[in-house]
């Protein structure tokens, strides 16, 4: 198969994925309520106490590149929730046995949930700089960040599709989704630097991915280092692509 074939038929899915969005935006929009929250809230509250050391940088715009991808991740991880259900009506198991390759068909889901969960940067991020947070929204770095943001996004999504293949039910993935993402974000330098976490969970956030997304983002978003920012943008790179190869070989369990 030519490169173009391949490129074709993950474009397809991606397009499914944008058709369906603008046909229904609600989980978009709602979806952005809770990290709103998260900074109008929680962001002030704690910039005002002034009790977590955050350098020459306010604590509200410290955490806006880490509540984006609290959001973001969430939306990415459960896009599962779909193939679930997929799975259950037997369209998944259709999908699988089609010629189409099941590379092809992980890396386009994969890229469609990615979509999906990018939005969230231009609903979160509007919002935090109206409540005072000061970001760097120049076309480079907003370029950066989406590409992070993007690559990112694929791996947690890739990450949906390996559970959807082992959780029979909607219900029981929704508690592993709970299990996942708020212990990641907690373990992470979303809200605090890593350097005032305890030894064991520094070593933990040392080996998140949440970790390094947050970090490319917060270096583009907030310092405009964009050379930085590569650093975190090659770990998340090597874990999305892991788990893109991995949700790819689980795949085929589906039709097993």
């Amino acid at each position: 198969m030519s490169i173009k074939s391949y490129w074709e038929q993950t474009v397809a899915f991606v397009e499914l994925e944008l058709r369906r969005l603008w046909h229904d935006p609600t989980e978009v929009f709602t979806r952005a309520v809770q990290p709103i929250l998260w900074l109008t809230v929680f962001g002030t509250t704690m910039e005002r106490l002034r009790s977590i050391p955050t350098a020459n940088v306010d604590y509200l715009t410290f955490i806006s590149p880490g509540v984006v991808l609290q959001s973001s991740s969430f939306i990415a991880l459960a896009y599962g929730i779909m193939l679930v259900w997929e799975r259950e009506s037997g369209i998944l198991k259709k999908l699988v046995s089609s010629p189409v390759d099941r590379f092809i068909i992980v890396l386009g889901r994969s890229l469609a949930g990615a979509v999906r969960a990018v939005t969230q940067l231009f609903i979160v991020l509007p919002v935090a700089l109206l409540f005072g947070a000061k970001l760097k929204i120049d076309p480079l770095s907003l370029t950066f960040a989406t590409l992070a943001l993007l690559i990112g996004s694929v791996g947690f999504t890739s990450l949906s599709i390996i559970l959807a293949v082992f959780m029979k039910t909607r219900e029981r993935f929704m508690g592993i989704l709970q299990a996942i993402v708020m212990p990641l974000f907690f373990t992470s330098n979303a809200l605090y630097p890593i350097e005032i976490m305890p030894a064991p969970l520094q070593a933990f956030a040392k080996v998140n991915p949440m970790t390094y997304i947050i970090s490319s983002l917060r270096d583009t978003l907030i310092y405009g280092d964009i050379v930085s920012a590569i650093n975190g943008l090659l770990v998340t790179l090597v874990f999305s692509s892991i788990v893109l190869l991995l949700a790819t070989k689980y795949l085929q369990k589906i039709v097993e």
